[in-house]
């Protein structure tokens, strides 16, 4: 199955919308199913990637640019690359999404309410303090999305809900191959052969 050849998923959303859990998920999935998958997630390429780089739009779009500049050299080759950054603006995306062949637009949708209600980093209430500044969706824009490949709705689904209609979508698009184990683990599949054997079905 190693022919297919490489492609981009990008999760986009607010902070805390479950881009990089939907992206780790989407990983193990395709790993499984023999392709070569990189994640790139926003705040591990901050560190590595874009150090020294603050959060104006400037900075902001240059991140996104070099997260979009990595994806797109390791798609063309054959690399499955899964990025996970907020993004919020549209016309960098666009910008990222000129750069490949094939580009998955995933949109991670969640009410800033919600998120508020989550804040799992504790990042909103920060914001709304006034002691982080530029916070997305909070006092910086986010631009939504207008024609994405596949939308996910966080706040209303379950993880696995997420999962299935962007790896459907995959399928369907044939950038992925379909699961082919039919329901049968190689185990059960020894187990099989193993019964059949001792009843001298098969040698």
């Amino acid at each position: 199955m190693a022919h297919h050849t490489g492609f981009t998923i990008w999760f986009t959303g607010l902070s805390g919308a479950g881009k990089t859990t939907l992206g780790k998920k989407i990983q193990k999935i395709l790993l499984k199913r023999g392709m070569n998958v990189e994640l790139l997630d926003g705040d591990v390429v901050r560190t590595n990637l874009s150090k020294g780089l603050g959060f104006s739009k400037e900075d902001r779009d240059t991140n996104i640019r070099r997260i979009g500049f990595v994806s797109s050299l390791l798609a063309r080759n054959n690399t499955v690359c899964i990025a996970a950054a907020i993004s919020p603006y549209q016309s960098i995306r666009d910008e990222v999404r000129n750069m490949h062949a094939n580009f998955v637009e995933v949109y991670t949708e969640c009410s800033i309410e919600k998120l508020e209600e989550r804040d799992t980093k504790g990042l909103y209430a920060k914001a709304r303090a006034g002691e982080i500044k530029g916070f997305t969706g909070i006092d910086d824009p986010y631009e939504a999305p207008e024609s994405p490949e596949v939308t996910v709705h966080t706040e209303g689904e379950g993880i696995d809900e997420s999962v299935d209609k962007i790896i459907r979508y995959l399928e369907l698009k044939g950038l992925a191959p379909a699961a082919d184990d039919g329901g049968i683990s190689s185990e059960e599949e020894e187990q099989i052969k193993g019964r059949l054997k001792s009843l001298n079905f098969i040698d």
